[in-house]
């Protein structure tokens, strides 16, 4: 990995430019409200439903933008990329859209549903152990084989840009937000908001939320540097990653706190959202409500943004089921 003088810094004007290229191939999803999570937690909560987004999560934004950003030499031996999921799908789909080829190394315990996806979507997938250390080993090899253009689920700029067009969609789509609250795991969501909120709503506070057993982000910030877990267990499957380089640049410069959330707090969250507002979402979007409803003394009377990152769940496995 480069070091982060190595790396390029994506600007207010990358995002900009990115959702002008993005926009034919995404959805400006809804925001959605809920009197009664507004009683329950004294705030307003404003959640951003990019569970409805195309191939079902937020990464879309990023991988389209740099999938449709490549140069035409770049094309042939297509993109490549690993995941846990929902980048990999995201991945797939955008590359399906511009007709190359994608390779996704995926850990053999994520869930079906994505795998399934991914494959819907054209994707090639090459499984590899659940940690960080056996995904990157195997995808060292996928690229070695492929050639393939290398778009990072998180620590790459166009990503990066491409997710920061949800925060700007959010402040379009609701006025006078005191603070946006995103899970965190890589960090892509975060940066991306750190980057938009930054430059066009310096007011709004960002929080991340992150689970208790996969709180390597919450305890970089207390730290002051990268602390990277290599294989954490969670309900959270999206959140299991560690920070790198340049979203450790977003997340130490711009986010106020980071607030951790158990098992059990997550998954009621969960059940409250299905419940209370009809939707289906992943247990990673259900973080940031477990954390509000935790830390309620925070957000009481403030306008609050709440980003539903995705809605890729396994509905044949809910973390309900066997509880």
């Amino acid at each position: 990995m480069k070091d982060l003088d190595q790396m390029y810094i994506p600007t207010i004007d990358d995002m900009l430019t990115a959702h002008e290229r993005i926009k034919p191939y995404i959805h400006r999803t809804p925001v959605l409200t809920s009197s009664f999570l507004n009683d329950l937690t004294g705030a307003e909560l404003f959640f951003k439903c990019e569970n409805f987004q195309k191939a079902g999560a937020f990464k879309v934004r990023g991988a389209s933008n740099a999938v449709f950003g490549l140069s035409d030499d770049m094309l042939e031996k297509g993109v490549a990329s690993h995941s846990s999921g929902n980048h990999a799908l995201s991945l797939s789909y955008a590359a399906g859209r511009r007709g190359i080829p994608c390779t996704v190394v995926m850990p053999r315990t994520a869930p079906q549903a994505k795998k399934d996806a991914v494959i819907g979507y054209g994707g090639r997938i090459v499984e590899c152990e659940p940690s960080t250390s056996s995904r990157e080993a195997t995808f060292a090899e996928v690229v070695k084989e492929t050639g393939a253009e290398f778009v990072h689920p998180y620590n790459d700029p166009r990503v990066i840009a491409g997710q920061g067009t949800c925060s700007r969609e959010l402040t379009e789509q609701v006025h006078g937000l005191d603070a946006v609250i995103a899970p965190i795991g890589g960090g892509g969501m975060i940066s991306g908001t750190c980057l938009t909120l930054s430059n066009i709503a310096p007011e709004v506070k960002i929080y991340a939320a992150e689970p208790e057993q996969a709180d390597d982000a919450y305890r970089s910030l207390k730290a002051g540097h990268i602390i990277a877990d290599d294989a954490p267990e969670t309900v959270a499957d999206g959140l299991k990653v560690p920070l790198k380089e340049l979203t450790w640049h977003f997340v130490s410069n711009h986010v106020t706190d980071i607030l951790t959330a158990s098992e059990q707090e997550i998954v009621d969250a969960m059940k409250l959202i299905w419940k209370r507002m009809k939707i289906v979402m992943e247990p990673s979007s259900a973080v940031p409500l477990a954390t509000i409803l935790k830390n309620n003394d925070t957000f009481a009377g403030k306008r609050v943004g709440v980003i539903i990152t995705g809605g890729n769940v396994d509905l044949d496995n809910l973390p309900w089921m066997n509880s």
